[in-house]
């Protein structure tokens, strides 16, 4: 049985309000975190992502207080990340109504954690959040960026993924930091690499402009997509892409 795609709107979070900038710089204000995630909601986005943009390199966790108003607004599930170290910060999320957790920079600098955190939760909770980019001296091409996108972790990222999901990843977030706000499309090459070698549920993020955009993505292999900036800024409507993604065989929801 085919499983229907998702399309995710991504809400990248800064002193409180969601931003958008290029590469995860020259940030724009966007709007207010729980206004939008109920505007999405009602526009019939499938999950939300809510990822603290600046918690680990400030070395800080993800600001629940505003993850709990995010969640009350909306009827669908909440992805959230950023600062995420411990099976006690996916506890804290959890309870403040989160239901998937993101991790990125505390799994690489702990990758047992990751083992940790599926053992209490189960995978289906715990997606790795991974800020990739092109690094030509690593084996697949690709390399794995932490802080936001500003450290180069010095990991091939294809190779990172495969063992996070033996380790018990349920779901990867695979974010192309060369791609990011540029609206050129998501780097379908990287999306290839990463669908060949694992078999959880791949999300494609980074470079969505058009709804062709989310169709190449798709046949790519990835089973959903998120963007930020073409929804935050009225490019598209979560509408239009998922009658894009129809029109192009695939199955979305209503």
């Amino acid at each position: 049985m085919s499983v229907a795609l998702r399309v995710i709107p991504c809400l990248d979070v800064h002193d409180g309000r969601v931003v958008k900038g290029v590469n995860f710089t020259n940030l724009r204000d966007a709007g207010d975190p729980v206004e939008l995630a109920a505007r999405y909601s009602a526009d019939g986005a499938d999950e939300l992502t809510f990822l603290d943009i600046s918690a680990s390199s400030e070395g800080r966790a993800t600001t629940r207080e505003m993850v709990a108003r995010c969640a009350e607004s909306v009827f669908i599930p909440l992805t959230v990340g950023g600062g995420v170290r411990s099976v006690e910060d996916v506890d804290l999320l959890l309870r403040s109504g989160a239901d998937k957790v993101g991790i990125n920079t505390g799994a690489l600098a702990n990758p047992d954690v990751i083992n940790e955190i599926a053992a209490r939760f189960g995978n289906q909770v715990l997606v790795l959040s991974l800020d990739a980019r092109r690094e030509e001296h690593m084996p697949s091409g690709f390399g794995v960026t932490t802080h936001g996108g500003r450290r180069s972790a010095g990991i091939d990222a294809v190779a990172w993924v495969r063992e996070a999901c033996e380790r018990g990843v349920g779901e990867v977030l695979l974010n192309s930091m060369d791609a990011d706000g540029t609206t050129d499309g998501f780097d379908i090459e990287m999306t290839r690499a990463v669908r060949e070698v694992v078999d959880v549920p791949l999300i494609a993020s980074g470079g969505a402009g058009t709804v062709e955009h989310f169709v190449e993505a798709a046949r790519a292999g990835a089973d959903a997509l998120l963007a930020a900036s073409v929804f935050h800024y009225g490019t598209l409507t979560i509408a239009e892409v998922k009658a894009g993604l129809a029109a192009a065989g695939f199955e979305v929801r209503d």
